[in-house]
């Protein structure tokens, strides 16, 4: 299939030690979330409908976003944009940053896995994450709509490269306390799913499952959804780190700040951007109801630098780094968005060249 979203013309070429440095940022992060306390604050993100049995001790994928930034001294410096407990496209990126490699003849040098991986230990580990011990025919990946998401060519070559079947989670049959799909006419059992389903997305289409997430199922979760509200925006108050720009709860803002310009307000919980406010107003903040303040967050706005010459300029650069935790907290790959536009995803960078979807390279 085409790919629908947009890719950028070049691959970007990354210092190692700026890789490393936002990896251990990162891991240093996914700390700070590891302690009783916040466990029991983070209970109240998670809906009472959506809290999900056999929780898993930490979440299995983890994304930390970063923006680059100057310092006074014109150092390059990452900062915290938003970190997430749930799957990325860890089959699509790497198939890109071989791709970027491929056509345009790269030195052989180069490196887009991190942590030591090469090709073939990466594959292992993904395996081991999203299959298990089961037999990949009992694993399914489980969207909402998987033919007409944009994410649709992850889920093809996650297919591929794993073995196991994309199951649209309305198609998914419950028995008892387990889980089936169909396949050419047969009934299969559901023993794992590598879950992609968005909840805002569930609940705004209003969609009628055959089964409860708080049922109790004999099915094992590659990526427990609890972890998609533990480790989210509502987790950006409670860090305390060099790299992390004041953040507080939009109903615990005591006052307003007079340069409200100078923030960003978002949603708790929202995909893609959706319902963030930049440059926000006071106008803009009494369009938010006053009971639902304790859903959003206030933080402090950070100028992305320019640091990806292209020939329409200065391109800021959002880098994710890619986690797997099977045995332990491992980076494994980045993905790197590109833009001109108030915000780094591609719908808000339309009508331009050399911007979107990229890879991280390295030597």
């Amino acid at each position: 299939m085409e790919v629908p979203f947009r890719l950028a013309e070049t691959p970007c070429f990354f210092p190692k030690n700026l890789l490393d440095q936002m990896s251990e940022y990162g891991k240093d992060l996914v700390r700070q979330l590891g302690g009783l306390e916040y466990r029991k604050e983070s209970f109240k993100a998670i809906p009472e409908e959506f809290n999900v049995p056999r929780e898993t001790p930490h979440p299995l994928f983890i994304q930390v976003d970063f923006g680059l930034v100057k310092d006074s001294a014109g150092n390059v410096q990452p900062k915290l944009v938003e970190l997430q407990g749930f799957p990325s496209l860890y089959a699509y990126q790497a198939m890109l940053s071989q791709t970027y490699m491929e056509v345009f003849g790269l030195p052989s040098n180069l490196r887009y896995l991190l942590d030591g991986l090469d090709w073939e230990s990466y594959k292992a580990l993904l395996k081991r994450a999203v299959v298990g011990d089961h037999d990949p025919e009992n694993v399914i990946l489980m969207e909402i709509d998987p033919v007409h998401q944009k994410t649709r060519p992850d889920f093809l070559l996650t297919e591929k490269l794993l073995g196991i079947k994309t199951v649209g989670i309305t198609e998914i049959k419950k028995v008892g306390s387990y889980l089936l799909y169909e396949s050419d006419g047969k009934r299969i059992p559901i023993h794992r799913i590598y879950n992609r389903a968005i909840v805002d997305e569930l609940v705004r289409k209003n969609l009628k499952l055959a089964f409860k997430f708080t049922d109790d199922l004999e099915v094992e979760w590659a990526g427990h959804p609890n972890w998609y509200f533990r480790m989210s925006k509502f987790s950006l108050p409670f860090l305390k780190h060099e790299c992390v720009p004041k953040t507080w709860f939009l109903d615990r803002v005591e006052k307003v700040p007079s340069d409200l310009q100078k923030y960003v307000i978002k949603p708790l919980f929202s995909f893609a951007g959706l319902g963030v406010i930049i440059n926000p107003t006071k106008e803009d903040l009494a369009q938010i109801a006053r009971e639902k303040y304790s859903q959003y967050i206030l933080q402090e706005r950070m100028e992305f630098a320019p640091v990806i010459e292209t020939p329409f300029g200065g391109t800021k650069a959002e880098v994710r780094v890619m986690y797997l935790w099977v045995d332990e907290l491992r980076p494994v790959m980045t993905i790197i968005r590109m833009g001109r536009g108030a915000m780094m995803g591609v719908d808000h960078n339309k009508n331009m060249e050399w911007v979107g979807s990229s890879a991280g390279l390295w030597i």
